[in-house]
């Protein structure tokens, strides 16, 4: 339960902060109230809450940002502002992280670094610095003391989500496991060298593509010699951000808007679709034109994962929406889904009808597919169908990247940019990367099938012969039903208990001629007069009288 003894003084700081800003239903956990269904503040106050938390819960912010599959759109969007809201820290702090950090004098590394940032995040800030080698280099430094105030954190996060899962909402999302979800993903930004490696993994995967000219795209190198869990170095790269550069709208030596969108499509449908490991956070800022009118993406701590049975099922989603397929898009979404409980099916694709009637008198070349996939997410939510945590960073991920692409391409067509790359996916996803391989193991499977074959229906004739055979048949609910009718066969039988007892008693009465008799005759009726009230108290109880 909640733990006062090890944060007592970071349980009053928040309570202080619950209780300023109105928040009701936090308010009632930390002072031991009763934990009923979560309810939030609206998104602005949530937003400020966060920022006045300190880094640790805005960093928790920006992980639930990422997450549609969780909050709305409304909360998805206030709280990715969270990306540029906290102040950085003295120089004379940054200075000191990195004279530990470093195994010799700064001034033998670094011939200069710039005292003030140029970004500054809930977990470290970025400096621009020049090596003793004349390179430039980014230089992101941890903040001082961020790990004691996460650790810290961490006991109250997983204290609350323990009072939260004793709701049906904990128990329906695994509150207790998605608290160990965000820690960990916490924990995990704290270790630079994590980030390193994604982005080399990225830089990697984009320089063999086929679907665009990998020199077009550029994530920026990593100094290994200077970069560990607490500093990270890397290439610094001179340009822009996407939507505050000056792009020329036709060249033949840069990239235009048009070709940057056609870019960026291919780009991030490469990762997620082909690689299965994509950068998860395409914000305008962490996307660059630089100078020499190439795209670079930066910032590649934010990853998202998909196995091939997900890429393969996202793809038939794409499609199911393009067809308007209601009945289709159900039974993926059921697919998708990590939820032990099956849903309502006819709610869940009448849902689906209502969503994707808003775009069946709409051109498709104009619809934002993103929206429409935030809305899958909506109906999952309402239906308690938990699906994938990359599912969420998918969506997400789609939406940042074609809300830039729109800033860049007013007149963006979706379905042009992919149409071309849905064969090569489709092509890719059924035969793979070697399809002489992929050849062979579908003739030793139609081998091995064919060798089978007769031994096991042998067997099974066999088995009918012998009425040996058995069948297995598992039929949702039939628990439910079974009881149901167990119970409406008990109170028949009681029924006919309570009619015979006063048809003998009323038959004994008849007949009467001693006291012993009349005696038995009034037991009887009371019995069955306390037997009969009895079963209908309990028919009035279980609400089933009608």
């Amino acid at each position: 339960m909640f733990s006062l003894t090890k944060t007592s003084g970071r349980q009053r700081e928040i309570l202080e902060i619950v209780l300023s800003n109105g928040w009701g239903y936090m308010k009632s956990l930390l002072l031991g109230g009763k934990a009923g269904e979560p309810k939030l503040p609206p998104p602005a106050v949530f937003r400020k809450i966060l920022i006045e938390l300190g880094p640790f819960y805005v960093k928790i912010g920006q992980l639930l940002s990422t997450r549609p599959d969780l909050l709305s759109p409304d909360y998805i969007a206030t709280l990715t502002a969270l990306q540029a809201s906290v102040p950085p820290i003295p120089w004379s702090e940054v200075e000191i992280v990195i004279a530990q950090q470093l195994d010799r004098p700064i001034a033998e590394v670094f011939t200069s670094i710039e005292p003030i940032a140029i970004a500054a995040g809930s977990i470290a800030q970025v400096h621009r610095a020049i090596l003793v080698t004349g390179e430039e280099v980014a230089l992101k430094v941890q903040r001082p003391g961020i790990e004691r105030i996460v650790d810290k954190d961490i006991i109250l996060i997983k204290a609350i989500a323990e009072l939260v899962s004793l709701t049906d909402f904990g128990q329906d999302y695994e509150i207790n496991a998605l608290a160990e979800e965000f820690t960990e993903a916490v924990k995990a930004e704290l270790d630079f060298t994590k980030e390193a490696h994604y982005t080399d993994t990225l830089r990697g995967n984009l320089a063999k593509s086929s679907w665009f000219k990998p020199e077009q795209i550029v994530i920026p190198k990593i100094n290994w010699d200077l970069t560990n869990q607490k500093l990270l170095v890397m290439e610094w790269l001179v340009g822009k951000p996407i939507l505050k550069a000056d792009i020329p709208l036709t060249s033949t030596a840069k990239l235009n808007p048009q070709q940057i969108t056609t870019l960026l499509f291919r780009a991030f449908f490469e990762q997620m679709f082909i690689d299965g490991f994509f950068h998860a956070d395409p914000h305008p800022g962490n996307i660059f034109y630089l100078e020499d009118g190439r795209v670079a993406l930066i910032d590649c701590g934010s990853i998202g994962r998909l196995d091939p049975r997900t890429q393969k099922l996202l793809t038939e989603m794409l499609l199911a929406i393009v067809d308007m397929d209601a009945s289709r898009c159900s039974q993926l979404t059921l697919e998708l889904s990590e939820s032990e409980q099956i849903p309502n099916l006819a709610r869940l694709e009448n849902d689906y009808e209502l969503i994707l009637r808003r775009y069946y008198n709409r051109n498709l070349a104009q619809t934002n597919f993103s929206e429409v996939f935030s809305a899958i997410l909506q109906i999952a939510r309402n239906n308690k169908i938990k699906l994938p945590r990359n599912t969420g960073l998918f969506v997400k991920t789609l939406a940042n990247l074609e809300g830039v692409a729109r800033e860049l391409n007013p007149n963006l067509n979706l379905l042009a940019e992919i149409r071309p790359l849905m064969t090569d996916i489709f092509r890719r996803q059924f035969i793979g990367d070697t399809p002489v391989a992929s050849l062979l193991r579908t003739l030793l499977d139609f081998k091995s099938l064919s060798l089978q074959s007769p031994r096991q229906f042998e067997s099974l004739l066999d088995r009918f012969s012998s009425e040996t055979l058995q069948w297995n048949v598992k039929v949702p609910q039939i628990d439910t039903l079974r009881r149901s009718i167990d119970d409406s066969a008990n109170r028949l039988s009681f029924s006919i208990v309570v009619g015979s007892l006063i048809m003998g008693a009323a038959i004994i009465s008849a007949g009467a001629q001693t006291q012993q008799l009349s005696l038995i005759t009034n037991v009887l009726f009371a019995a069955a007069s306390f037997l009969g009230l009895w079963l209908i108290v309990s028919i009035l109880r279980s609400g089933r009288l009608k």
